[in-house]
This record gives structure tokens, sequence and C-alpha cells, in this order.
């Protein structure tokens, strides 16, 4: 299942998977457009579920899940570098450091195109 919903809901199905017993089995995100695609998924006994975010990709912003899911810092740090995405109440942030790249934001479909940022 990928269920598509309101950047808004982030946390509370954050909440709603971990308290259903899910685990977060990974963060990604994708171009789409002039904006990100942002796909959560999460697992329990085999059945798997994923909620699709889709924001700008100009300053784009998300709340960390990392108070749910501390190990999510990872995801997140990585999807900040690719994509510029802000995560508010990281619990680690590496402040766009946590991969050496030759360009920044490179996955952003605003910023990563053409020249050097």
């Amino acid at each position: 299942m990928i269920e598509s919903t309101a950047v808004q809901d982030l946390l509370s199905n954050a909440q709603d998977m971990k308290a259903a017993g899910y685990r977060l089995i990974q963060i990604c995100g994708t171009p789409a457009g002039e904006s990100i695609e942002v796909l959560y998924s999460f697992e329990k006994d085999n059945d798997v579920k994923s909620w699709k975010y889709t924001i700008g990709a100009v300053d784009p912003e998300l709340h960390s899940v990392t108070a749910i899911y501390p190990y999510a810092f990872v995801y997140e740090n990585e999807i900040h570098d690719l994509f510029g995405i802000t995560f508010k109440n990281i619990s680690l942030d590496f402040g766009g450091n946590f991969y050496k790249i030759a360009k920044k934001t490179p996955w952003n479909p605003v910023t990563g195109k053409g020249g050097e940022n």
C-alpha cells in the first residue's frame, strides 16, 4: 500500500505506525516536476505500508520523525544533503555535511538544475 497524504499528517502517521508495532524500513525522496516526493515505508510481519508526501522544491521542510524512530536521522540527513529538505527537530543534524558531494542538493528539481550551487 502506498498512500498519498498531507504533509501535516506525517508525525501522526509515524506515531500510529509505531503504536501498531511497525518499524521504519526506509525514507526516500524523488524529484517530481517542481516538487519532491518523500516516501516513508513501515513493516510489520511482512506487511509493508508506505506514506507519500509531496512538498515544493523551494525551501522544502518536513518534521523529523527521530523522536519516534531515532535511527531516522540517517535517512533524514541523506535526504537533506541530496534534496535540500530541512527536517525540523531532527535529533542529530549533520547540517548538510552527512555526505561529501561535489554539488549541493544535486537531486532537488529546482536548485539541483544546471550550474554549481
